[in-house]
């Protein structure tokens, strides 16, 4: 245990150390405000303006900012469309934080989960593995995995383009050359677009599907006190999900994917009278949460496959040995097993008769007095 605990004191200390390179690398990937240049010309005129002006430019809620063909920060419109703004200095601002301190927090983060979780993997290592029954328990039913996997399937897609329109031109660029990545980009772009409704689509039949089960109560509070068990291995009882699935329901199928879906429709329709302000922001919380939820992503995708050895194929078959349900899953285990009413699914077809979960027959009637 003593041991266990000196790994993960290790791991928090190259979290830190990752988070601190990031203080450096975001110095160094944006441009400090201090010595910030403007980008045109136009803007060179308008700062030489702005400080010839006895009056200070109006702040951020004034309906008078930036006069009309300067705007800085304005949220409103001018007029039904920006067509007449010729230059939108905040434009500047967005390309320093998207390119330099938001991309920065952004790479650290997704380079440094995949090697926690390495090293996790390598330290403490997977769950203990059950010894197979062959009998066999309905985890999910055919609809639950093909709202799942289609989630899944668009999520990967848009993470995937989203990565390479977001660093492609700094990664992928200099290696690909510039004809070649003008179709990767290209592709990606269009992908992302059109893929990004669907994905609202099923994250919204993937919520309704999976709600019912989702609820917290007072038995998971016992599951986090004992951090589910990662670390000791221990089997820490559980219902049909534990405190760390119903976790990643609500925080981030629920909640990041609420960001990332509105986010991603103020970007992805832009005819609907957003300023360029307005958009700049969106981008912002887009990448910020799609960094996150792809890191949860990761986590998720470790604990579902190599960390809990036999919960791949409840999503990929539908079914789990009995043992596994009895050790990861006990509480839902019982539940079949008693056959209490509204239990999500029970016994695989063709489980044989008294089974945990198989139907129960009936007696047969005793013969009464004949009359």
């Amino acid at each position: 245990m003593r041991a266990n605990l000196s790994v993960l004191r290790a791991m928090l200390a190259l979290m830190l150390a990752l988070l601190g390179s990031f203080t450096l690398t975001a110095a160094w990937g944006a441009v400090p405000n201090g010595r910030a240049e403007p980008a045109y010309a136009e803007e060179q005129t308008m700062l030489q303006i702005e400080g010839d002006s006895r009056a200070r430019e109006p702040g951020l809620m004034s309906s008078e900012s930036g006069r009309v063909h300067m705007d800085r920060h304005f949220l409103g419109q001018y007029g039904e469309s920006e067509g007449n703004v010729i230059v939108q200095r905040g434009g500047n601002t967005w390309r320093t934080l998207r390119n330099g301190p938001i991309a920065s927090i952004a790479g650290t983060i997704l380079i440094g989960v995949p090697l926690l979780i390495f090293l996790f993997y390598k330290a403490i290592g997977p769950a203990r593995e059950e010894p197979q029954s062959g009998r066999k328990l309905q985890r999910f039913s055919r609809w639950d995995r093909q709202v799942h996997w289609a989630t899944a399937i668009s999520f990967i897609l848009l993470a995937i383009t989203g990565l390479i329109i977001t660093f492609g031109k700094k990664i992928l660029l200099p290696w690909m050359g510039h004809d070649f990545f003008s179709w990767v980009a290209w592709i990606s772009k269009y992908v992302h677009n059109f893929v990004g409704p669907l994905f609202i689509l099923c994250s919204i039949v993937m919520f309704i599907t999976f709600l019912r089960r989702n609820f917290y109560n007072r038995k998971d509070l016992e599951w986090v006190k004992q951090g589910g068990g990662l670390v000791s291995h221990k089997h820490v009882p559980a219902g049909y999900f534990n405190a760390g699935e119903k976790s990643w329901f609500w925080f981030g199928v629920t909640l990041l994917g609420l960001v990332m879906s509105i986010t991603g429709l103020v970007l992805n329709f832009v005819n609907f009278g957003q300023t360029r302000y307005v958009l700049q922001v969106a981008n912002y919380l887009h990448i910020i949460g799609a960094t996150f939820y792809i890191a949860a992503a990761m986590g998720h995708i470790y604990i579902g496959t190599w960390g809990t050895p036999g919960a791949y194929e409840a999503m990929r078959h539908g079914t789990v040995d009995e043992n596994w349900a009895k050790a990861h899953h006990s509480l839902w285990y019982e539940d079949v097993k008693a056959g209490v009413p509204g239990t999500p699914p029970g016994p695989a077809a063709g489980t044989p008769p008294g089974a945990p979960g198989a139907p129960r027959t009936p007696p047969s009637p005793r013969p009464g007095p004949a009359h």
